[in-house]
């Protein structure tokens, strides 16, 4: 087994979430094994021990940066890292990663996934023929929904969002994108703005992350420029889609469906999207596959054994990209 690395300080590790990548961070550095709140009851000497947090989606806010005086980066297990206060990092000189480009291809599978099941209703056909229905009713009733002639809009055309983009040109869907900024590299129409991006698509895939700028994006008057045939897919985060006003399109027929692997407030989804009959709703699984987050738990590491080596970390977020030891 190697040794325990002590010679910059002590390794934070969430005490839940992924337990594989836990516990090789244990056999391969000197580590804290806790979750925030025991790591601000700790004394002052211990919490100035540790150099480094491995976080595996437990949240890491201002309080928790400041009370750890000589912290010098965050390695957090996920792409999305908005439990983390990437802003109040870089103000404190503390590099903070992620792990993108790893769960790519297996997030974007997961769209096409959802996609084909909330449109052509593919649970809810397996549970029928399961309840003996196909014996004793007949056929599985025609779906109203198909991929044909889609037009669909990718809101985020970064890594996931283009690889998503890639597996829908076999399906021969029309497709376009909203970003910050427009792609040199694609061909695909751009729109300026979201809304624009709905009004000319009955079928928007949402890759988005969750920032303070994105933070119901997906509103009410997006969910009315899609249409009532129109189709919501999110795999980004649950916090760009306004829950409260898309349990209400459904509900009256502002659009069709929705398919959902994310929430604003997991694990508690709404009742209102849980009663929804138009819905396809998973309990955010896009990466969870093992050898995905077995890839995500070894660049966690990857991040680490690189800082302590005295080398630039593998994956920092934007945000402190420029940060030096």
């Amino acid at each position: 087994m190697t040794q325990p690395d002590r010679r910059n300080g002590r390794v934070l590790v969430s005490s839940r979430g992924h337990s594989w990548t836990r516990e090789r961070l244990v056999e391969r550095f000197d580590c804290v094994v806790a979750e925030p709140g025991e790591v601000m009851a700790m004394d002052e000497d211990a919490r100035a021990g540790i150099a480094a947090f491995a976080t595996l989606m437990s949240p890491v806010t201002p309080a928790l940066i400041d009370a750890l005086p000589n912290l010098r980066i965050v390695s957090s297990f996920g792409v999305g890292y908005d439990h983390v206060d990437a802003a109040h990092a870089a103000r404190r000189g503390v590099i903070v990663t992620h792990t993108p480009h790893v769960l790519d291809d297996e997030v974007a599978d997961t769209a096409i996934g959802l996609l084909l099941n909330t449109l052509r209703e593919l649970p809810r056909a397996e549970a029928w023929l399961r309840a003996g229905k196909w014996q004793t009713e007949g056929n599985y009733p025609l779906t109203p929904l198909t991929l044909r002639g889609r037009t669909v809009g990718i809101f985020g055309l970064g890594r996931i969002g283009l690889a998503v983009a890639r597996r829908l040109e076999g399906f021969g869907v029309a497709i376009h994108y909203h970003n910050r900024s427009q792609r040199a590299d694609v061909a695909y129409p751009y729109h300026a703005s979201l809304a624009d991006l709905a009004e000319a698509c009955d079928t928007l895939i949402s890759v988005a992350p969750g920032t303070p700028e994105t933070r119901h994006a997906i509103d009410a008057g997006i969910l009315e420029r899609l249409g009532p045939d129109g189709v919501l897919i999110n795999v980004g985060r649950g916090s760009v889609v306004d829950e409260t006003a898309l349990a209400d399109a459904l509900h009256t027929g502002a659009i069709a469906a929705a398919g959902l692997d994310v929430f604003e407030d997991e694990p508690n989804v709404p009742q209102a999207l849980l009663d929804a009959p138009n819905t396809c709703l998973l309990p955010h699984v896009a990466s969870a596959s093992v050898a995905t987050r077995q890839a995500m738990g070894q660049l966690v590491i990857d991040n680490l054994a690189a800082w302590f080596a005295g080398d630039a970390p593998l994956t920092p977020v934007p945000e402190t990209a420029a940060l030096t030891r």
